[in-house]
């Protein structure tokens, strides 16, 4: 069972939970995830699948025979490993959809490469405090102070907190709440600021429901179709009913015009037979 996805970081907005309080959220993309190899104890020594998410133009030849043999798309751009505990229910090719493995409510561990700092002082990078301010101090306001020992050992000792190069690294946030779940766009919403750049992959892994979480009442939502199919109907309808109107009118018009039966030839005949019986 697959319990990991890939997704594209889009962009931070602000979303209302399922308390009703407002918080930050970052809306990630979820592009189809392929799965494009299957490794097991047997031939690789451990068990896990491969899934290939997102595209671009150009694709090396050595990774679009890898594609092809896993009847996935040739352009596509991410190829990352999913450890899992069985692959019974994992085919070659197989798409792995965001419901298959997200609901809303649900509480997931994101991972990415943090955003690229460069070189930075130790004040920015690792949040020194500096020197003094004052007392003919000119220069020295962001400087680290000593970094070393005297005689002994004489030297600087390893793991120093010193200025270097920040960020690209590999971050994990975990217990952070799916709060949306976009299907029609392929889309999540995660409470919460993410690792990365936009456009960068996350990693997605499920660890949970949330305790308490109750998933909020919706109104029943109607599609174009579904509105335009009830707009014809209740059209129907009202032409259906004009039409009877119509017909029960030109009826009634025509019984009005109908002449009237004469009833003296009627009256003549009973005389007629009435005589009859009396010469009897």
């Amino acid at each position: 069972m697959v319990t990991a996805l890939f997704g594209i970081k889009k962009n931070m907005t602000s979303v209302y939970d399922y308390n009703g309080r407002r918080v930050g959220a970052t809306v990630v993309t979820l592009p189809a995830n392929f799965v494009t190899q299957i490794k097991t104890v047997e031939t690789d020594g451990y068990m896990a699948i491969q899934l290939g998410t997102a595209t671009k133009k150009s694709v090396k030849k050595p990774q679009q025979g890898h594609l092809k043999k896993a009847s996935a798309p040739e352009s596509t751009r991410f190829l990352r490993e999913v450890r899992v505990e069985s692959t019974e229910d994992v085919t070659l090719g197989q798409q792995v959809k965001a419901s298959d493995v997200l609901h809303t409510g649900d509480l997931v561990k994101v991972q990415g490469v943090s955003k690229g700092k460069g070189f930075q002082g130790t004040v920015k990078r690792h949040g020194f405090h500096g020197g003094p301010k004052t007392h003919g101090q000119s220069d020295r306001h962001r400087a680290p102070g000593s970094i070393g020992t005297g005689t002994t050992p004489g030297r600087v000792l390893k793991g120093k907190k010193m200025s270097g190069h920040m960020g690209v690294d590999t971050v994990s946030i975990a217990g952070l709440e799916i709060i949306k779940i976009d299907r029609e766009n392929d889309e999540i919403v995660i409470k919460g600021g993410l690792p990365g750049p936009i456009g960068g992959l996350l990693r997605i892994m499920v660890e949970g429901q949330l305790k308490g979480y109750v998933a909020p009442v919706e109104p029943e939502s109607h599609s174009a179709e579904a509105t335009r199919d009830e707009e014809v109907q209740e059209l129907d309808a009202q032409t259906s009913e004009e039409e009877v109107q119509v017909e029960t009118t030109e009826a009634l018009a025509e019984v009005s015009e109908e002449p009237v039966a004469e009833e003296a030839p009627v009256e003549e005949a009973e005389s007629v037979e009435t005589e009859g019986e009396a010469k009897a």
